[in-house]
């Protein structure tokens, strides 16, 4: 069996996007503007946009000073821009 390797020089960049919303307006337009910017800002730097990837992880508990303070760990999701070049 032959084995064929080609040379993959895709470069990925994985940019967290963190929107914010107008509590006045409550519209998403504000944020799908913030999204275009991120994605119009990194092509002008050569990137292409791939998606947007949702990562949910979790946040371990922190345990304070002899317990006092002591904070719950929770489940948190974060949203990833994805770029390659």
């Amino acid at each position: 069996m032959t084995i064929i390797e080609k040379e993959n020089n895709m470069k990925y960049k994985v940019v967290p996007f963190i929107a914010s919303l107008d509590p006045k307006k409550r519209t998403s337009d504000n944020v799908a503007i913030q999204l275009e910017n991120l994605i119009n800002d990194l092509s002008n730097q050569g990137w292409k946009y791939v998606r947007l990837e949702s990562v949910t992880t979790f946040v371990n508990p922190e345990t304070g000073c002899f317990g006092l303070g002591a904070k719950p760990g929770y489940m948190t999701t974060r949203q990833m821009v994805v770029f390659e070049k």
